[in-house]
């Protein structure tokens, strides 16, 4: 059984904020939104907007669904996570660093994709100008590298 997940992408202006994983969390090193699993039956719009608290501080409101992120790994291409993805404009509150990592406002056309998951260049444009898909990625065990992926894209 996968596992689920979101991810929340908080946009104001021209840039997106991100979290650089602190040593010891699943995606150590690496630049990413603030998102993580699900729990219990918790739906993931619900997650995304708890997610996003715990770890930037940050209330957030009015988020946009733009798709499903499948992850499969080994040669099997056994599915092991599905994530829900969102963006955002519109929060409340005083954005506070968590154990999970540091945060950073980057400019839309300056995001450290050589520090974050080799998916992301392949998807997170798609994010950026508004539009929905689904992705299956697969990567070797413990997600070492990006071996193969399709995008579809959704209407919008």
């Amino acid at each position: 059984m996968p596992t689920f997940g979101t991810l929340c992408y908080l946009r104001h202006r021209n840039r997106v904020l991100l979290l650089k994983k602190e040593k010891g969390f699943f995606g150590e090193g690496k630049w990413n939104a603030p998102g993580g699993k699900l729990l219990g039956a918790e739906s993931h719009d619900k997650g995304a907007v708890r997610e996003m608290f715990e770890e930037t501080g940050l209330r957030v409101s009015g988020l946009r669904f733009h798709g499903i992120l499948n992850f499969y790994l080994g040669s099997v291409h056994k599915l092991d996570l599905v994530v829900f993805v969102y963006s955002g404009e519109r929060y409340i509150g005083r954005m506070k660093r968590s154990s999970e990592g540091k945060l950073r406002w980057f400019s839309i056309d300056q995001l450290p994709f050589q520090e974050m998951w080799e998916d992301d260049s392949k998807w997170l444009p798609l994010l950026l100008k508004g539009r929905n898909f689904i992705g299956d990625f697969h990567f070797t065990d413990n997600y070492g590298i990006l071996v193969d992926h399709k995008l579809h894209l959704m209407p919008d």
